[in-house]
């Protein structure tokens, strides 16, 4: 990872997903000048035509299906910025999406955001209000996470420092990958949210997590068990306990 200091890099984990030239152009249009947009696809057989318009715009590189921490791991080794975003490619990042979360960064001193985002569907119709989830204080965040994920992964932005302190993807991890993370960065960095929503996130009847609900189950009770220990610890320091 050769470090830019201003730069973004957007990683695409890309699968069979018929969306993906979608995704590719919500960040081509960020209002944040500095980014680079990294397309991981992870043995598609299907699709891979969408990215042709794109290719001297993005980094591309095709791998074996390994699953989703696979690709984004990938994707991390490859970066050249000083700051990660994922977006999945059936998501859309709105306009000035990496622009208000690093002015967030910057001004709150953190190194973790995420945003809240809307719920669209197949054709791309936003068919919620806004989906957010606040915290008014640490060990609400805290206690929350212990219970279940509200960080939906394709509103994150970090600092690439954050994965020399904790580690990258678990790759064990098929569903959860990105709440084993949340949960390993949780006790070394502070996080910043920002209410308005920055992202587009897609419903549709191919999604993973509705086709491979059961077995993300069985993997948030794994992820949670795991890390009940360190984070109840957190929990009672935080409450001065």
């Amino acid at each position: 990872m050769n470090q830019h200091k201003s730069k973004v890099s957007v990683v695409i984990p890309f699968y069979n997903c018929p969306y993906v030239d979608l995704a590719v152009e919500s960040v081509l249009a960020q209002s944040y000048p500095d980014i680079e947009i990294i397309v991981v696809d992870d043995g598609s057989l299907l699709h891979t035509e969408k990215l042709a318009p794109y290719r001297d715009r993005i980094k591309y590189f095709h791998k074996s299906n390994g699953g989703t921490a696979s690709a984004l791991n990938l994707g991390i080794k490859a970066a050249s910025g000083s700051y990660f975003a994922w977006l999945s490619a059936d998501d859309l990042f709105h306009p000035d999406k990496i622009r208000r979360q690093m002015e967030a960064l910057r001004s709150t001193g953190t190194s973790f955001n995420h945003t809240a985002y809307y719920y669209i569907n197949e054709q791309g119709d936003r068919v919620s209000e806004v989906i957010k989830v606040p915290f008014p204080d640490r060990s609400q965040l805290i206690a929350t996470m212990m219970t279940g994920c509200p960080v939906n992964g394709s509103t994150v932005l970090l600092d690439m420092d954050i994965f020399r302190t904790v580690g990258i993807f678990n790759e064990r991890f098929l569903y959860t990958q990105d709440y084993d993370l949340w949960l390993r960065i949780l006790p070394h960095y502070r996080w910043s949210y920002i209410e308005e929503p920055l992202l587009d996130y897609r419903i549709h009847k191919e999604m993973g997590s509705v086709i491979h609900s059961e077995a993300q189950n069985k993997e948030i009770k794994m992820v949670q068990a795991k890390h009940h220990r360190s984070l109840s610890q957190l929990l009672r320091k935080e409450r001065g306990k």
